[in-house]
C-alpha cells in the first residue's frame, strides 16, 4: 500500500517540476486548451440537441402518455450527456497527447536529461511519422478497452447500492489506470517500450498507478483543472517510468524512493515488443 504514496508523490514531483520551468509549462498548455475547446464544443452540442436525438431514436414511444413519455425520455438525455461527460474524462488524456504529441515528448526528453545522473535522455531512432502512429495506434486500443469498462461499469451502476457505492470507485480507479498508461507512454514510447510490455509494467505495479492516476482522474472532473495539470502529470509519469524500469534519479528524485526498492524490469527492445504485439 506505500506505493500508493509513492505514486502521489510522483504527480506532485511533476507538478514541482514544471512550476520550476516556466517555459515548459506554457507550451505544454497549448494542446490542453485545444482539446477542451473541442470537447466543450461537443458537450454544448449534447446539451442542445441530445434531447432532439434522443426523440428521433425512441419512435417506439411517440405514443405514450404523459408524465412517462417526458420522464422516459428526460431520463435518456441526462445518461446521454452524462455519458458523453465520463468519455470526455476518460479520452482527454488520449487526445491531448495525440495533439501535443512534440510538445509532450519535447517535455518528457527534458525531464530526463535534467534527473539523469549523467545528463542524458533516450532519444526514439524512428521519424517523427512513425512515432504519430504509433502513438495514435496505441491510444485507440486503450481508448476502446476504457470505453469496454466504460459501458460495463455504467450498466452495473444500475444495481442498487451496489451501483451508487462500489461502482464509482471502481470506475475512478479504472480511469487512474488507463490516464497513468496514456502519461507514460511518452516516456515509455521513447524507449522503445510498446504497449503490452507498457501494461504488463503498470499491473505489476498497480498501487503505484493507482497512487498518480486516481487523484488525476478525480481533479479531471473539475472543469479546466486537466488542462493546466496535464504539462506536469507528463513530467510526473516520466519520473514514474523511470521507477519502472529501475533507472537511477538524482536531486532526491531518485526512482529508487527511500523506503520503497525500485522493480527493475528486463531489458525490452522494440523489435522485442513489436513482435509480441502481432
Amino acid at each position: 500500500m506505500r506505493d500508493l504514496g509513492v505514486g502521489f508523490r510522483y504527480l506532485l514531483k511533476g507538478q514541482r517540476w514544471v512550476a520550476r520551468h516556466g517555459k515548459q509549462y506554457g507550451f505544454g498548455l497549448l494542446p490542453g486548451l485545444i482539446t477542451l475547446v473541442l470537447y466543450v464544443a461537443v458537450l454544448l452540442a449534447l446539451a442542445m440537441w441530445g434531447a432532439g436525438f434522443v426523440g428521433w431514436a425512441t419512435p417506439f414511444a411517440d405514443d405514450w402518455s404523459s408524465p412517462w413519455l417526458g420522464l422516459f425520455r428526460g431520463l435518456l438525455t441526462v445518461l446521454l450527456f452524462a455519458l458523453g461527460l465520463l468519455l470526455s474524462v476518460i479520452t482527454f488524456t488520449a487526445v491531448t497527447l495525440l495533439i501535443g504529441q512534440p510538445f509532450y515528448d519535447s517535455l518528457s526528453e527534458k525531464v530526463d536529461r535534467d534527473v539523469s545522473p549523467d545528463g542524458t535522455a533516450p532519444e526514439s531512432d524512428l521519424p517523427l511519422w512513425r512515432d504519430l502512429w504509433i502513438s495514435g495506434r496505441d491510444s485507440l486500443r486503450i481508448v476502446v478497452r476504457a470505453l469496454l469498462w466504460a459501458v460495463l461499469l455504467f450498466a452495473l451502476g444500475f444495481i442498487p447500492f451496489v451501483g451508487q457505492t462500489v461502482v464509482p470507485v471502481i470506475g475512478f480507479m479504472v480511469t487512474g489506470f488507463f490516464l497513468t498508461e496514456e502519461l507514460t507512454a511518452v516516456a515509455l514510447q521513447r524507449r522503445g517500450v510498446e504497449l503490452r510490455a507498457r501494461l504488463a509494467l503498470l499491473r505489476g505495479r498497480k498501487t503505484l498507478v493507482w497512487g498518480f492516476g486516481t487523484p488525476l482522474g478525480l481533479a479531471y472532473l473539475v472543469p479546466f483543472v486537466a488542462v493546466f495539470l496535464m504539462p506536469g502529470a507528463v513530467a510526473g509519469a516520466t519520473l514514474m517510468a523511470r521507477d519502472l524500469l529501475g533507472e537511477e534519479t538524482r536531486d532526491g528524485d531518485a526512482a529508487e524512493t527511500p523506503g520503497v526498492p525500485s522493480q527493475p524490469s528486463p531489458s525490452i527492445s522494440r523489435t522485442d515488443t513489436e513482435s509480441g504485439t502481432r
